[in-house]
């Protein structure tokens, strides 16, 4: 009987732990996303820039109309 009762007593313990680790965000429950670090921006050569493109064509066709 002493032996019964310190297992159920064991099983109260353990699942009391197992709620206290989860609602703290450890090892138990949903697994922790990992912290997304934003990109660093990296300078862009003016032949990959859209904007760049769009003003040297609007230039050229400003300056004279004729392709150079």
């Amino acid at each position: 009987m002493v032996v019964l009762v310190l297992l159920v007593v064991a099983v109260v313990v353990v699942v009391l732990v197992m709620r206290a680790a989860s609602a703290s965000g450890g090892a138990g429950g949903r697994p922790q996303r990992p912290v997304r670090r934003p990109r660093p921006t990296r300078p862009m050569a003016p032949d990959d820039d859209p904007e760049f493109l769009r003003e040297l064509g609007r230039r050229a066709k400003r300056d004279d109309g004729s392709p150079t």
